[in-house]
């Protein structure tokens, strides 16, 4: 039998129209790594969003603002862990030799590649800044 939530239906109704909105301005298909990335940004907002509900005290805007978070995660490669993340980032130190904070942009460079989508790169962008 089919599931009636509205909620999950109306975040994916939001999702599938910016992903369409952004195929229409770019005016050419959207690879995966692109929705990839629409849904990260999807779930950025609605993070900053919830953030000013509860400082507002609307605490039920909050609520639903955290449910499509979990809604849209569920489209997203699984994250990976902070443990697996710190690895990676101590590789990828070591890889481009810096040992201060201003080659933290090198790190950076060499990690978009090798973490592609799997990390929140706030977080990312935290252990490296811990590491160096």
């Amino acid at each position: 039998m089919r599931e009636r939530n509205k909620e999950k239906t109306s975040t994916l109704r939001m999702a599938l129209s910016e992903l369409k909105k952004e195929e229409i301005d770019r005016r050419e298909e959207i690879t995966n790594e692109d929705s990839i990335k629409i849904l990260q940004r999807m779930i950025k907002q609605r993070k900053e969003s919830k953030t000013q509900f509860l400082e507002a005290g609307r605490s039920e805007l909050a609520d639903k603002e955290n449910e499509e978070i979990l809604i849209l995660q569920d489209f997203l490669p699984e994250q990976l862990s902070e443990e697996a993340i710190k690895i990676i980032v101590l590789e990828a130190i070591s890889e481009t030799q810096a040992k201060e904070p201003q080659d933290m942009g090198k790190v950076m460079g060499a990690l978009k590649s090798k973490i592609k989508g799997n990390a929140d790169m706030g977080i990312v962008s935290k252990i490296v800044k811990e590491n160096l």
